[in-house]
C-alpha cells in the first residue's frame, strides 16, 4: 500500500515510525535502524532536500528522547528474545557459560543471537550438519551432527530447542543418562518449538527445569501490554516535538517574508525618492540623512499591521494562508529565496547611498 501524508501529519508520521510507535511490534528497535538506512540513502543520492534532511534528523532525536523517557523498549516481546533473557536472568550473566542451540531455523538463529551478544560459548546441534555449519559460522559457535545431542545435553548449562520436528526430539529415554553424566548438575531446557521439541516430562524429572514456549508467550504479552501502557507517553512526546518543528518550519518562511516585504516596500519608498531627488536643489547630506531615516520610518509603519499579524500568527495553520497572501498581495517571490538583506561591517543592513549631484 502507498501512503501519503502531507505537511504536519506528514511529520507526525515519520516522527511515529521512528520511535516504533507505527509498527506492529510497538517499540521494536529494528525500526530505526531501517529509518536511518533509508535517510543515508537518500543523502548519498541527493534526493534528500533541506527540509527533509532537517524532518529526519528532528525524528532521530524524537526517537531518543522516547527510549530516555519512557520504558517504550524494555522487555522482549519475540519469544527467541525472551529465550535468551530468560537464560541471562537464571545465570546472572552468560559470560563464559555454555550454550545448546538444538536445532539452525530462524528461531534458534534469532536467539543464538541474543546470547551470543551476552557473552555465551555456542554449541549447535542439529540434523543437518550444513545447516549446522553455516550457523556456527555466523554465530562465532561449534557445530555439531545431531548424533551428539546426548553429549552436548551432558555438558550444557543451558539448552534452547527449536527444531521443526513433528516427534519429540529430547524424551525422558534420552535425558536420563544425561542427568547421570551430569552428576546433580541442573539442567535449563528452553522449548521454543511448535509442535514442542521436548516431552512434557522431561520437565518432571530431577535437575532438569523446562520453560516452554507457552511460558515464555505469556511472558512476550506481558510486556507487550507494558509497552503499550508506555506508548501514551510517547505519544505526547512525539506531539510536543511536532509543535516544535512545525514552529521552526513557520519561522524558516516567516523571518525571509518580512526581509522580503520591508525590501519590497523600501524599494518602492527609495525609487520614488530618486525621481523627485532630480526636481529638488541644494539637498544637503544631512537632507539626504533625514530622508532615508524617513524612509525607514515609512517602512516601519506601512509594514508595523501586516509584520504584527504575520508574527502574532507564525506558530499557527492560519499563519501559513496569512504568509501566502502577503506574499501575493505584495507580489513577492518566494520568500524562502528571497535574497537576504546585504550586511556591514557592523552588522547594519546597508542605507540609501546619496544621489549623485548637487550637495
Amino acid at each position: 500500500y502507498l501512503y501519503v501524508h502531507h505537511g504536519e501529519e506528514a511529520v507526525r508520521h515519520v516522527f511515529r515510525v521512528a520511535s516504533s510507535l507505527d509498527s506492529m511490534v510497538v517499540g521494536e528497535p529494528q525500526i530505526l535502524g531501517q529509518v536511518k538506512e533509508a535517510y543515508s540513502a537518500s543523502k548519498t543520492t541527493g534526493s534528500l532536500g533541506t527540509l527533509l534532511d532537517r524532518c529526519f534528523s528532528h525524528a532521530f532525536a524524537v526517537a531518543k528522547k522516547v527510549r530516555n523517557e519512557t520504558t517504550i523498549a524494555e522487555g522482549s516481546v519475540s519469544v527467541s528474545s525472551i529465550a535468551g533473557d530468560l537464560a541471562k536472568k537464571i545465570f546472572g550473566t552468560l559470560e563464559g557459560r555454555r550454550v545448546l542451540l538444538v536445532g539452525a531455523g530462524e528461531m534458534g538463529e534469532a536467539a543464538g543471537k541474543h546470547l551470543r551478544k551476552a557473552g555465551a560459548s555456542l554449541f549447535i546441534v542439529n540434523r543437518s550438519p550444513e545447516k549446522a555449519e553455516a550457523l556456527a559460522r555466523e554465530l562465532d559457535g561449534h557445530a555439531r551432527g545431531l548424533e551428539a545431542l546426548s553429549t552436548e545435553l551432558a555438558q550444557a548449562d543451558v539448552a534452547i530447542a527449536s527444531t521443526s520436528s513433528t516427534r519429540f526430539v529430547i524424551t525422558p529415554e534420552l535425558m536420563k543418562p544425561v542427568i547421570k553424566a551430569r552428576r546433580h548438575r541442573p539442567l535449563f531446557l528452553i522449548d521454543i518449538a511448535v509442535p514442542r521439541d521436548v516431552d512434557p516430562r522431561v520437565g518432571e524429572m530431577e535437575y532438569v527445569f523446562l520453560y516452554d514456549v507457552d511460558d515464555l508467550e505469556q511472558v512476550a504479552q506481558e510486556n507487550l501490554n507494558a509497552r503499550r501502557r508506555e506508548a501514551d507517553a510517547a505519544e505526547r512526546i512525539v506531539t510536543m516535538e511536532v509543535a516544535a518543528f512545525e514552529r521552526w518550519r513557520r519561522s524558516g518562511v516567516l523571518k525571509p517574508t518580512i526581509v522580503a516585504l520591508r525590501q519590497k516596500v523600501r524599494g518602492t519608498l527609495e525609487a520614488e525618492l530618486e525621481r523627485t531627488l532630480p526636481r529638488l536643489s541644494g539637498v544637503t547630506e544631512r537632507e539626504r540623512r533625514s530622508l532615508d531615516k524617513m524612509i525607514d520610518a515609512m517602512t516601519n509603519k506601512l509594514l508595523h499591521r501586516t509584520i504584527s499579524e504575520l508574527k502574532s500568527h507564525a506558530d499557527t495553520p492560519e499563519g501559513e494562508a496569512l504568509l501566502r497572501h502577503a506574499r501575493l498581495l505584495y507580489e513577492l517571490e518566494d520568500a524562502k529565496s528571497a535574497p537576504q538583506p546585504e550586511p556591514t561591517s557592523d552588522g547594519v543592513q546597508k542605507k540609501l547611498a546619496p544621489a549623485k549631484g548637487k550637495s
